[in-house]
């Protein structure tokens, strides 16, 4: 029997309906609680699965708690996993360990996670080179890693064992939730490579390289998510065979839907967007109705404190401001807005609702944009800078804008207001006047305040391994970056 629930399930009678409900349906309502989970046998199913994992995994020992034994509550926690229909694909139950204490139940917690920019570069260079990128699931990840510390974890809610209910789980590996399951699972996987001839990146810990007679594999890791792709069909096939021998895994072809972003990969280049995302958070805010706007921002717009104005909800402005800057990681367009009224979320007023609803309007135009990364595109290095002198109305600190190509491909981009105060177009406007100064390395009393980060551009320049070049402002993309533009500006640069 599973535990003390009014509507008990056995576990003889789930598994006779295992084959056919997991093949055929799955639940389409998230749980409350226990009990509510126990009451569909989709669940109590995915419960099963959840715990026989456990047990493949050799995670645990059922032993007597020893003396003083400080033991860790576990929680179950239900989530359905949809896919871009919005249709239920697949139910989820985890037993998180809860309550842990650092110094007694872990020491290190830090895991690499690979930025948003690293994926973006690894799409545009596959891309350049016609790599198919794939992509896998490693199930249960965290059951995976060895733990260092004695952890002993309370029985399951509704799963106690008849024989033995004053009994404790003994810790071998990482349990979800563990501060340090998400460090000790990232060991194991990097130990796991390196054995099998690859090379850790030296800048990005997350991306895996491996060289065999004169082909390539990529491989780039986001916690459980494994994207990989190389040169030759026979070593990405091998290494999909490698690590479903050495962990259970989900095979899920080529890369489509990934950290919420929408990607196609097509026979000229490949296709990264998030409008399923847009139409979303427009359908949330209730802006799905609203009238399209051509830019996300007007040119005649001022943003200040408003101190006057009439103060708004700030939870409903700050799960606005949150959900734009997510749709930013394939939106470069609306990231000046973005940033400039995510300024304003600590006292929210009227005005800067309406700039964030402009913003709104500006998607309900444009919902399929994204970024393309063509077929053949160059590996050159490219890089534009340009900022707005003194634009903040609060404190006169300049905007910077900044963004990275890899030939045509755009990988990166930022739009931050400066750190302090610039007193001079050259320490503000680093374009112009600062490649004069790295050609030229004459102190004054304006440049010599410049931060040092700057001046490691002359270093390089002298090197030879950068050029420096002005950028006249019709051609200037960082433009875009650092105020508003009008429609026809707006559209060239976008």
């Amino acid at each position: 029997m599973i535990g003390d629930i009014h509507q008990r399930v056995t576990r003889s009678s789930v598994n006779s309906l295992a084959f056919f409900s997991h093949s055929a349906y799955v639940a389409s309502f998230e749980p409350r609680d226990v009990s509510h989970a126990l009451s569909d046998p989709n669940w109590v199913n995915t419960m099963h699965e959840e715990l026989e994992n456990f047990e493949r995994n050799h995670v645990w020992d059922l032993v007597e708690p020893p003396p003083n034994c400080r033991s860790i509550g576990t929680k179950w926690v239900f989530k359905n996993k949809q896919g871009e229909d919005r249709m239920v694909v697949r139910n989820k139950a985890r037993l998180p360990g809860v309550s842990s204490k650092e110094g007694i139940d872990y020491e290190e917690t830090f895991a690499p996670v690979a930025r948003l920019e690293a994926i973006r570069i690894l799409l545009a260079f596959a891309a350049s080179k016609d790599f198919k990128l794939q992509q896998m699931d490693v199930k249960s990840a965290f059951l995976n890693g060895f733990i260092e510390e004695e952890v002993y974890v309370r029985q399951p809610p509704g799963f106690k064992s008849a024989r033995f209910p004053d009994r404790v789980y003994k810790l071998r590996k990482a349990l979800h939730g563990l501060k340090q399951a998400p460090r000790a699972w990232y060991a194991r996987l990097k130990s796991f490579l390196l054995k099998s001839g690859f090379v850790m990146g030296s800048v990005d810990k997350t991306l895996f390289l491996l060289s065999r007679g004169g082909d390539t594999l990529i491989v780039q890791i986001y916690v459980d998510d494994i994207i990989f792709g190389g040169s030759s069909h026979a070593l990405v096939s091998s290494f999909a065979e490698q690590m479903s021998r050495k962990f259970e895994m989900s095979l899920m072809g080529e890369i489509q839907f990934f950290l919420g972003l929408q990607i196609k990969q097509g026979p000229e280049g490949t296709f990264v967007h998030q409008a399923k995302y847009t139409r979303d958070i427009l359908k949330k805010f209730e802006m799905g109705d609203s009238k399209p706007m051509t830019t996300p921002m007007s040119t005649n717009t001022v943003l200040d404190a408003d101190e006057d104005g009439e103060a708004v909800d700030q939870k409903e402005f700050r799960g606005m401001i949150g959900s734009l800057l997510y749709l930013t990681a394939t939106r470069p367009d609306i990231q000046f807005a973005v940033c400039l009224c995510a300024r304003y979320q600590a006292s929210p007023r009227t005005s800067h609702r309406q700039a964030v609803k402009r913003i709104f309007r500006y998607l309900k135009f444009t919902p399929e944009l994204g970024l393309w990364y063509s077929l053949g595109s160059s590996l050159f290095l490219r890089g534009f800078s340009d900022a707005d002198h003194a634009s903040c109305r609060i404190d006169r600190k300049s905007t910077s804008g900044t963004c990275q190509l890899l030939g045509t491909s755009l990988v990166s981009w930022s739009s931050r207001k400066q750190a302090s105060v610039s007193l001079s177009t050259t320490e503000a406007d680093y374009s112009t006047s600062a490649i004069s100064v790295a050609k030229n390395p004459v102190l004054h009393s304006r440049t010599k305040h410049i931060d040092v980060r700057f001046h490691f551009l002359r270093d390089h320049y002298e090197k030879g391994d950068i050029d420096l070049v002005p950028v006249a402002s019709e051609n200037q993309l960082a433009d875009i970056f650092t105020k508003p533009l009008e429609f026809g500006a707006f559209v060239r640069l976008r």
